[in-house]
């Protein structure tokens, strides 16, 4: 085969993966999967692999390899769905950039270029997990986790610190890169509030006492910021704690920024508990109050969404994890989830499902017996209510 049929072959087997229409299959009557994955490693642009010359590349090899796209924010813009995905080459270094669809399940392509992010004052390792939030101020950011090496452990090459970037933009071109956030312990997920809140920049936080292990971080936190160009976590409380025996027993942590609905803020988060194959991850949703975002007003029991079939397998199996969701003007929500740190799904609903399943779905009652009067007293309900 001739170079030009090469490049060729490649093209045409790049462009159909691009064109592949993805479908809906049989849902849980809470939402509905697709058949395919919506970005994998393959659908990276073929310019950011290949050198395209022959004189300089004459086997035709990927130069730069992808290894995985997962992780990504999510956003409406100009009536297209955007992610900005956590790309990571086969160097395992992560960045940013931004896959688009006209219609949120299939036809995702990237932009030509990844995003250029601005550095804080001590350059990050790497960069990835970005939560968008359009806040009221007119900005759009972007919050992600910035991991550089912990120095006080010199000897110790897996030894890290996690903080909190935060960049903002206004046409998720140009991005301009703020402090990162200021806190007491390290902090590796953080969510900006789409609103002020008593006049202030409000912030779903996850305290850690290490780069990995949540320690004594009692669960999802909330802090207020007075100046989002110079954040810092003063105070922070939890507005939704880990618990033993639970999907949130090791840790737990807010995935996109919650959506408002007249009946509350829904949220979607992340559990996280220990098994004999590793950390499980699942999704899991909870409601806070319009009134209060920090009071909890429903949380059905147990898992939301977990990795099933191919999805369990990857670079991290039995992973699936959430940091970006879209709910258009007609009701219907876009939940965009991450399977085993290796590529990205979406998943459908609706605002009115995604509350019914919040606010009618039995609460956790933290022991057997209440799981088991649970399911007795839906037995009953059933009789009374059959033919």
């Amino acid at each position: 085969m001739t170079f030009q049929e090469k490049v060729q072959a490649v093209r045409s087997k790049h462009e159909a993966l691009l064109t592949r229409k993805n479908e809906p299959i049989e849902g849980n009557g809470i939402y509905e999967k697709y058949k395919f994955p919506i970005i994998t490693a393959d659908h990276t642009p073929l310019e950011w692999r290949y050198d395209f010359d022959e004189k300089d590349n004459p086997y035709f090899m990927q130069r730069i390899m992808m290894n995985a796209t997962l992780n990504s924010g999510a956003i409406k813009w100009n009536g297209k769905y955007l992610l900005v995905v956590r790309t990571e080459g086969a160097d395992r270094k992560s960045f940013f950039a931004i896959a688009e669809s006209p219609n949120g399940v299939d036809n995702f392509r990237f932009w030509e270029e990844p995003i250029t992010m601005p550095e804080d004052v001590i350059p990050a390792t790497n960069i990835y997990d970005m939560r968008l939030t359009a806040h009221e101020d007119g900005w759009i950011y972007g919050l992600f986790c910035a991991e550089r090496h912990d120095d006080s452990m010199p000897n110790d090459l897996s030894a890290a610190t996690a903080t909190c970037g935060i960049a903002r933009t206004k046409d998720l071109k140009t991005w301009e890169r703020l402090p990162d956030l200021k806190a007491k312990c390290q902090q590796r997920n953080v969510v900006l509030h789409p609103e002020f809140v008593n006049g202030k920049y409000a912030l779903y936080t996850r305290p850690q006492d290490g780069f990995i292990d949540a320690g004594s971080g009692g669960g999802i936190g909330w802090a207020l910021i007075d100046d989002i160009t110079n954040a810092e976590v003063k105070e922070e409380k939890i507005i939704n704690a880990r618990h033993y025996h639970t999907i949130m027993e090791v840790k737990n942590g807010e995935g996109p920024h919650p959506i408002k609905t007249a009946k509350g803020w829904l949220h979607l988060a992340h559990g996280v508990r220990g098994c004999a194959s590793g950390l499980r991850y699942v999704l899991y949703m909870y409601m806070t109050s319009l009134e209060d975002p920090t009071k909890v007003i429903a949380q059905p029991g147990g898992y939301f969404l977990v990795p099933e079939g191919d999805e369990y397998i990857g670079d991290v199996m039995n992973v699936a994890f959430a940091n970006g969701w879209i709910a258009d003007e007609d009701g219907k929500v876009f939940i965009y989830y991450a399977s085993s740190d290796t590529r990205m799904h979406v998943a459908t609903s609706t605002i009115d499902r995604l509350i019914d399943y919040c606010m009618n779905t039995p609460e956790d009652g933290f022991y057997t017996g209440k799981s088991v009067e649970t399911i007795k007293a839906l037995v009953a309900k059933n009789k009374r209510s059959l033919p």
